[in-house]
């Protein structure tokens, strides 16, 4: 009787730790898929560059919770270290289906020179993202640097009646230049967001 009972046991326990996690990912492939969903959301324009900051933000603080929680465990994550992280990949989850689906978006089909290359440059850093050459910490400063510059081109224009000065003009080249630099340097450093 004890010998039918520890199988059923075992089954029940096993799957209570399948069901524990809403899917049946790992830590690693989920993070693999967010990231996914990130640099799609970049490339169709339904994240804007202020959201997929905010987004990558906390996905380079969840990478490096997980990588504390490692450290402490020789290498490892306990029970309660999945559980923790795999709620905390929900939230992520649930806050990027939000700021994919608010109505908010990315020009992906500007016609100034400005907004193309800026168009441009949020298709390099999606790529980037997706490719895993650029990190979720690389990808939220990014995309801070795109926000502030795409605030500062709004500004610009709302006070000159929709149009860009030369000299605004100019000076968001410049600006755009720094930022197609670093996004060059974050693809190309030995950084890189684990599978």
């Amino acid at each position: 009787m004890a010998a039918m009972l520890m199988p059923a046991t075992a089954q029940s326990t096993g799957s209570a730790t399948t069901t524990n996690s809403p899917t049946s990912k790992t830590i690693n492939q989920r993070r693999e898929n967010q990231q996914d969903r990130i640099g799609q959301g970049i490339q169709s324009g339904q994240l804007t560059a202020g959201e997929a900051s905010k987004v990558e933000s906390k996905e380079s603080n969840l990478n490096k919770e997980e990588r504390l929680m490692r450290s402490e465990d020789n290498g490892k994550l306990t029970s309660a270290d999945k559980k923790a992280l795999t709620q905390q990949q929900n939230q992520l989850s649930k806050q990027i289906y939000k700021d994919k689906h608010n109505g908010a978006v990315q020009n992906t089909n500007p016609s100034s020179n400005v907004g193309q290359r800026a168009e441009n440059q949020q298709d390099r850093v999606a790529q980037g993202v997706k490719s895993g050459r650029l990190t979720a910490g690389e990808a939220a400063r990014l995309e801070q640097k795109e926000s502030n510059l795409n605030k500062r081109v709004s500004s610009d224009r709302k006070a000159n009646g929709g149009h860009l000065t030369q000299a605004e003009k100019a000076q968001v080249n410049r600006q755009q230049n720094k930022v197609s630099s670093q996004i060059y340097k974050d693809k190309h450093n030995s950084f890189r967001q684990k599978p």
